[in-house]
C-alpha cells in the first residue's frame, strides 16, 4: 500500500479558518460538471465561511455563500496570487478538452495553466491545495483487480488528456518536495457524470452533430463489447462531497475516487435495454479515427486506446480517511446522466449551459472547462 505523509500538527487550525469565522475557499474552474458540485458542496458545509469561484465567463447561477470573478489561468492572464491570498484553501479544476486537433492549445490551458496555479498558491501562502488529477493519469493497469494510489502514473502517452493529467502528477511531485508547507491533494476521480453535464459532456465527447433526440435507447439496439472495456464512473455529486472533505480535513497526498460495480459492455446494454454484441476493436477505432480526421466527432481515437488501457481503482483510502462513500452507484450515475441527455439538461453557466440554448452563445469558444 502507498505511504503518505502524515498532516502537520496544524493543519487542522489552518484548515479552520484564519480568523475563526470559517475558512475561504478560492474555486477555479467552478462552472463546469465537477466546479458546480464543488461549489454546491462547499456552500452547504457550515465550517465554510466564503466562496470565490474563478471561471473564463461569468455564470447568472448564485450559489450560497458564493462571488464570482472572471479569470483566464492561461499564461499572460491576470496574476493569480492576490486573488489566492488569504484562501485556507484553492480547488484547481480548470481544464480544457478541446480542440483534440491542436493539442498545443489544451497543453497551453492544462499545463502551463496549472503551473500557474500551482505557483499562485505557493506565493500567496495557501495552506491547501487540492488538485483534480484522474484515473486517466494512471499508466496501462488490469481490469480484473483494482490498484491504489501507488500504481505508476504515467498515462498513455499518445492521448493529449492522459498526457497531461500525467504530466502534472510528475510537476506536483517536484511541488510537493518544495513547498512541504502546503498540503496538497490530489484528486483521482473515474467518469463522472450528472444530469445537469449532460449537455456539456455531449459537446465534448461526441460534437453538436449528434443531437440529443438521437439518444434514446431504441434507437441504440446494441453496445459493442470491446476488448478491455471496463471502467469507473461516479456520480459527479459524490465526488464533490470528497472534494469538500479533502478541504476541510487534514489529509495529504492523491485519492482514488470510484464508485461500485465496474461497468461493461453488458451493463451498459441493461442501463439502454439493449444487448451486447462482441466487436473487434480495430474497426471500431478505425471508424472512429476517420470520424476525427473529419472532424465530425471531438473525441479522438488516441482517447479511445486510453479507456481501454485504465486500471480499476481501489478506493479504500478516500472510504477511511475522505468518509467517502457515494450516494449513487456506478449505474445510477449513468442512468442520470443519460437522463440528462435525452432532456437536453444543463445549468446557468457556459460550459454547463443546456442543449436548448443557442449554439451560437459557444460559437468562439473552442474549449471547456471541467
Amino acid at each position: 500500500m502507498t505511504r503518505h505523509a502524515p498532516a502537520e500538527k496544524d493543519d487542522t487550525e489552518r484548515t479552520a479558518g484564519r480568523r475563526g469565522e470559517g475558512i475561504h475557499v478560492v474555486v477555479v474552474g467552478a462552472t463546469g460538471n465537477v466546479g458546480t458540485s464543488v461549489v454546491l458542496a462547499l456552500a452547504e458545509d457550515p465550517s465554510v465561511r466564503s466562496v470565490l469561484g474563478l471561471a473564463r465567463r461569468l455564470p447568472r447561477w448564485t450559489p450560497p455563500k458564493t462571488r464570482w470573478q472572471a479569470v483566464d489561468v492561461e499564461p499572460g492572464g491576470v496574476d493569480l496570487a492576490p486573488l489566492f491570498t488569504g484562501a485556507d484553501a484553492v480547488v484547481h479544476l480548470a481544464w480544457k478538452f478541446q480542440p483534440t486537433h491542436h493539442p498545443a492549445e489544451t497543453w497551453r490551458t492544462n499545463v502551463l495553466g496549472s503551473i500557474r496555479v500551482f505557483d499562485a498558491v505557493a506565493a500567496a501562502g495557501v495552506p491547501a491545495f487540492v488538485h483534480a488529477s484522474s484515473v486517466g493519469a494512471y499508466s496501462p493497469g488490469p481490469k480484473d483487480r483494482a490498484v491504489d494510489e501507488s500504481w505508476p502514473t504515467h498515462g498513455w502517452p499518445q492521448a493529449a488528456y492522459t498526457r497531461e493529467k500525467a504530466y502534472l502528477e510528475r510537476v506536483l511531485d517536484t511541488y510537493e518536495r518544495a513547498h512541504p508547507d502546503i498540503r496538497v491533494v490530489r484528486m483521482r476521480p473515474g467518469f463522472l457524470f450528472k444530469r445537469q453535464s449532460a449537455s456539456e459532456q455531449r459537446r465534448i465527447f461526441a460534437g453538436r452533430l449528434l443531437p440529443s433526440r438521437f439518444l434514446r435507447p431504441e434507437l441504440l439496439p446494441a453496445v459493442p463489447d470491446l476488448a478491455g472495456l471496463r471502467f469507473q464512473a461516479l456520480h459527479t455529486d459524490d465526488a464533490a462531497a470528497a472534494y469538500r472533505a479533502a478541504v476541510v480535513r487534514p489529509v495529504r497526498g492523491p485519492f482514488n475516487l470510484a464508485a461500485d460495480p465496474p461497468l461493461d459492455a453488458e451493463a451498459l446494454a441493461r442501463i439502454l435495454d439493449a444487448r451486447s454484441l462482441p466487436v473487434p476493436t480495430a474497426p471500431v477505432r478505425a471508424a472512429l479515427a476517420a470520424a476525427w480526421r473529419l472532424h465530425l466527432v471531438p473525441a479522438s481515437p488516441d482517447l479511445f486506446d486510453a479507456v481501454l488501457r485504465l486500471p480499476l481503482m481501489d478506493s479504500s483510502r478516500a472510504r477511511a480517511e475522505l468518509s467517502f462513500e457515494p450516494r449513487h452507484t456506478s449505474v445510477e450515475a449513468v442512468e442520470d446522466f443519460l437522463e440528462g441527455l435525452r432532456s437536453g439538461a444543463g445549468m446557468d453557466t457556459a460550459p454547463l449551459a443546456p442543449d436548448a440554448k443557442p449554439a451560437r452563445r459557444f460559437a468562439k469558444s473552442r474549449g471547456q472547462s471541467v
